[in-house]
């Protein structure tokens, strides 16, 4: 294949990438074809994957518009993956061309194609660093640039954590942002379940994801909750994604259950 001109020399485009997966789930332009033939084996094992990964981006436009709506104008995305038309800083900055955003993400192409969509945009920046190292994002010039952390900010971990293996301590990553946020911030949170999954095909999945750089680990709901401890969560509480909020009867989808994500928005007293 031809190797495009922005992509980091250091990148082997062979080995598919999560970020670009799940862009090509959302039916982007930003995807090799080691991550196209992934994300197909994946939709023929879970034909609801790319229901699931709309969902979510619907969850996240809803939830931002609710941090907006509540006077949010900070935004901290982590493992935030590509940023195109309908994320993070589109809805915002819709709503208020000053709204700062920080996307984060240790995929370098993903932070290469990040950079390149921000660019011209002195309220948005990228950051390649790894969300595990909560003090590498929040020392980073960039983060220190854009988001004032004595004002509430809005911290997202939107389909991300299951990417975070237990031994990682993903309740502790979760404290310790939340330690950093100050009173009156929101945390915007999904997560991958195990419910209704049989266990060959939460095998089949692991070992997919085993070709990228990426761990998969689906949580109970205890689990998730035990995560989320500390944040207030507002209505409805931690809920299937088309579920939380949803604009219109026509929003909530007939078998909201199969999407396995449970999806929650949290405030910080």
């Amino acid at each position: 294949m031809e190797r495009p001109d922005w992509v980091p020399s250091d990148v082997d485009v062979r080995r598919p990438s999560v970020a670009r997966v799940y862009d090509y789930y959302l039916g982007g332009s930003h995807n090799f074809e080691a991550d196209r033939q992934m994300a197909r084996k994946i939709i023929e094992m879970a034909p609801p994957t790319v229901m699931v990964a709309r969902a979510n981006r619907a969850f996240l436009r809803r939830a931002v518009r609710f941090c907006v709506d509540a006077g949010i104008r900070q935004f901290l995305d982590l493992g935030s993956g590509i940023p195109t038309v309908g994320n993070v800083h589109d809805i915002a900055q819709q709503f208020d061309p000053g709204a700062r955003v920080v996307y984060v993400d240790i995929d370098p192409v993903a932070v290469a194609h990040s950079r390149a969509i921000l660019d011209g945009n002195d309220n948005a920046a990228v950051i390649q660093a790894d969300l595990r190292d909560p003090h590498s994002v929040l020392d980073h010039p960039d983060s220190k640039r854009l988001l004032d952390l004595t004002e509430p900010v809005a911290v997202l971990l939107v389909s991300v954590m299951h990417f975070v293996p237990d031994e990682d301590d993903p309740a502790g990553i979760v404290a310790q942002f939340a330690a950093a946020a100050a009173a009156g911030s929101y945390l915007v949170f999904s997560q991958a379940g195990f419910a209704g999954i049989s266990k060959d095909k939460l095998e089949s999945a692991k070992e997919l994801y085993a070709r990228t750089a990426t761990q998969l680990t689906l949580r109970s709901r205890a689990d998730i909750e035990a995560m989320l401890d500390g944040w207030q969560l507002v209505e409805p509480g931690l809920t299937y994604l088309s579920m939380w909020r949803p604009e219109s009867p026509d929003d909530i989808a007939e078998d909201a259950e199969r999407s396995v994500f449970l999806a929650g928005v949290g405030r910080k007293a």
